[in-house]
């Protein structure tokens, strides 16, 4: 059995591996424009965390941000995972760091924008979704929040 651990990025070589991930993910896969899902926030001195998940030979398999929202919320982005590493638990990994690394940082809240094809899986880590349901990037999304 391969083991998978979460690590913050700390480096421009990190950063860019979770850039590839999500470019696998969004551009390629979900055909997401590239000037949409890359923004100010994947510079290496931006106010977002950076958090990618590895297995035991340091290949990147999954990817994320979180961001300072509110005063006492975190907004988490850009959740990804490797088509042929989904189904392991990686998901959860990754949102199980950064809402650690949130509870950390004095946030009482994360809030995030998930994909319709997402819900079940957040609301099974204890999002509850809030309002109407919305297009971004040509795909649907509903916005959800945890109390951490």
């Amino acid at each position: 059995m391969v083991n998978y651990s979460a690590y913050p990025v700390k480096d421009r070589a990190a950063l860019d591996k979770a850039l590839s991930v999500r470019r696998r993910v969004f551009i390629d896969e979900q055909h997401v424009p590239e000037d949409l899902e890359i923004d100010e926030f994947d510079k290496e001195q931006s106010l977002a965390k950076h958090f990618i998940v590895a297995d035991e030979q340091q290949e990147v398999c999954a990817a994320a941000r979180f961001r300072p929202y509110e005063e006492d919320t975190a907004k988490i982005e850009r959740v990804a995972v490797l088509a042929e590493c989904r189904g392991k638990g990686l998901g959860r990994i990754i949102m199980d760091a950064i809402e650690n690394e949130a509870r950390l940082m004095g946030f009482r809240y994360v809030k995030l924008n998930a994909q319709i094809s997402a819900q079940i899986f957040y609301e099974r880590l204890g999002y509850t979704a809030q309002g109407d349901t919305f297009m971004d990037a040509g795909i649907e999304h509903i916005a959800m929040k945890k109390k951490l």
